[in-house]
């Protein structure tokens, strides 16, 4: 599974350990998760929740479709807005 939950999560200034706290899962389930490896849907739920997504907007961290970009705006949960720039989605 490719993704970009490292780059999101650093992004939003977020440790590995942070991050898990806030998921509700280990530090080993995300190092694991940000190197690819597969993980089951409700693990990706939390993820998302962590990082303060809505599950529909699981693409943006989840997914390997998005075409290359110089920027990606989202808008978490919270309602703050977040900014990831130079953003090139074809090495996913």
């Amino acid at each position: 599974m490719t993704n970009r939950l490292k780059e999101v999560r650093e992004n939003l200034l977020l440790s590995r350990a942070e991050l898990a706290r806030k998921a509700g899962v280990s530090f080993l389930t995300i190092d694991r998760v940000e190197k690819g490896l597969p993980c089951r849907t409700e693990t990706k739920r939390k993820i998302l929740a962590g990082l303060g997504f809505k599950p529909s907007q699981r693409d943006m961290v989840f997914s390997s479709t998005h075409p290359p970009k110089k920027e990606l705006n989202f808008t978490l949960e919270s309602g703050k807005t977040a900014k990831i720039r130079d953003v090139d989605h074809t090495g996913f």
